[in-house]
């Protein structure tokens, strides 16, 4: 392969997976991020440009502030690039527009940009509870969240990227939407069972109302509108907005998703 592709993100948990499985594919790749020697930085207008020069398709994760995932698509286009593949969340399209505004703004974007593109909503990564986000508590013991026994088929962040890399190297899904799961829902007190009969250590949910999870979040420096979106995406998961697997991964893939069991022999064992 000789066009090169854009990574944003590429230092998070399905960026980095992302470029190395490109490279594994034998595409040319441009790695971006803050911390990366390609910076890029959705404050930073400056930077976006750089990182857009010479590129034919690119991975997106959509930026927090909306008003930033308009411009940055035009810009794309105007530099040249062909194909977006952006990652979402699943059940986006039945999120209330005040939460997660700029993931709502990049799918309009996205879709109404012109090129081909393809939308990866997923679920909640399995890699939360062993990387950023859920580990420190997992680690510690405990795990609280305003959830209840409401299954969540967790979705593994390598069965993305390889999902990503279909998309953003083939011309098959040119203006489709994936929502991406795992083959089966499972409770977090199962997730955290499984994890803690692995490693021999306890793990155990504790269960917060919403209103415990917000002050949490507050407690922590979470800005409250983060606090009030990812509450929001906790009721949508009580109510069961992301409970039913998927089948998207294997039609993909031609293979099972990865389950929770075998992301935990590889992660916890």
């Amino acid at each position: 392969m000789t066009q090169e592709i854009l990574v944003l993100g590429a230092t998070g948990k399905t960026g980095r997976r992302v470029v190395r499985a490109l490279e594994a594919a034998g595409a040319k790749v441009r790695a971006a991020s803050r911390s990366s020697a390609h910076r890029f930085d959705w404050s930073d207008e400056s930077t976006w440009k750089p990182v857009l020069d010479g590129i034919t398709a690119a991975y997106v994760i959509a930026p927090e502030d909306p008003s930033r995932a308009a411009p940055f698509v035009e810009l794309a286009k105007t530099s040249g690039v062909q194909r977006l593949v952006l990652l979402s969340g699943r059940g986006l399209d039945e999120t209330p527009p005040e939460f997660f505004q700029g993931m709502h703004a990049a799918e309009k974007a996205v879709r109404a940009s012109g090129l081909s593109w393809t939308i990866l909503r997923a679920n909640n990564f399995t890699q939360n509870f062993s990387e950023e986000v859920w580990h420190p508590e997992v680690q510690a013991g405990r795990l609280s969240l305003p959830i209840d026994d409401t299954p969540e088929p967790f979705v593994d962040v390598h069965d993305i990227a390889e999902v990503a890399v279909l998309a953003l190297t083939t011309d098959d899904h040119n203006g489709q939407t994936y929502n991406l799961t795992g083959p089966e829902a499972i409770t977090f007190t199962a997730a955290l069972a499984k994890i803690s009969a692995a490693t021999g250590r306890p793990a155990g949910l504790i269960r917060l109302t919403p209103a415990e999870y917000r002050e949490s979040l507050l407690a922590q420096g979470v800005p409250d509108e983060i606090a009030a979106e990812l509450n929001g995406m906790f009721d949508g998961m009580r109510n069961g907005l992301m409970t039913t697997p998927t089948d998207d991964i294997p039609r993909l893939l031609g293979r099972p998703a990865t389950s929770f069991d075998a992301y935990v022999a590889e992660a916890w064992s």
